[in-house]
């Protein structure tokens, strides 16, 4: 029995041995595998990780993308803004320049109609005041009024008004006063160049002007020029070109 009792106690020994052994050996197993486990958790979270900084990464430079695309195109929008108000200006300024120009253009127009509509008054008006058979026409929108040099100095070489010379001076005088806005012109036709004997029946005609009152001799041009196959003196009444030339200088700056 004294033999029995080492040999029971060495197997008990032996048996709590081999138990903690045994639990020692599941105990490893088990934390090997919370081990694998917790490397499987680790290594998901560094994939996890690594697929939200590719992420953000990419959402980085998709933001930055979407920032130049932002940019240029209020860049865009910008240079659109300030072409159109270019443009605008530009059609602006057409259209000023356009109204300013049809201004310009009803005034030369409406200038001109009234030229034409006056020397037709005109023209019937020294018709009516020299007489049916009076020589008077139009002529660039001038009143052109001839007469021949016998009936105005009884000769072509005379430089002496005779009665019928007066009297159509006092007509013409009349026609003069009636339209002031008129330049007056007396012209001298020559057809064999004595221009000096033109000239002195010019100046008889315009001495004869000069002594009826309301005529001023400033207001008289004398001429003396070839008449290319005719001969005589004219009076021309035109508009006041000079008058007309400085409004149009004046709109046209």
């Amino acid at each position: 029995m004294k033999r029995l009792l080492p040999l029971f106690l060495i197997l008990a020994v032996t048996t709590i041995h081999a138990q903690k052994k045994s639990e020692l050996i599941a105990e490893v197993s088990q934390l090997k595998r919370e081990i694998t486990v917790l490397k499987d958790t680790i290594a998901k979270a560094k994939r996890e990780m690594n697929k939200s900084n590719s992420t953000a990464k990419l959402l980085a430079a998709e933001n930055a993308e979407l920032r130049d695309a932002n940019n240029t195109l209020l860049g865009n929008l910008t240079n659109f803004s300030k072409i159109s108000k270019k443009n605008t200006e530009t059609v602006n300024n057409a259209l000023a320049t356009l109204s300013a120009k049809e201004k310009q253009m009803r005034i030369i127009t409406d200038t001109f109609s009234s030229n034409d509509s006056t020397a037709i008054a005109i023209l019937t008006q020294a018709k009516q005041t020299l007489g049916p058979d009076a020589t008077v026409g139009i002529a660039g929108g001038d009143i052109v009024i001839s007469n021949g040099l016998p009936t105005l100095f009884g000769s072509d070489s005379g430089v002496v008004l005779t009665t019928a010379g007066k009297d159509w001076v006092n007509r013409i005088a009349e026609i003069i006063k009636k339209n002031p806005s008129r330049t007056v012109a007396i012209e001298g036709l020559n057809i064999t160049g004595e221009f000096d004997l033109t000239y002195k029946q010019v100046q008889a005609v315009a001495n004869g002007l000069n002594a009826i009152e309301g005529i001023g001799a400033e207001k008289l041009q004398l001429l003396a020029k070839d008449g290319n196959f005719s001969e005589g003196v004219q009076i021309r009444l035109a508009p006041d070109y000079k008058g007309f030339y400085t409004t149009m200088k004046s709109e046209f700056k």
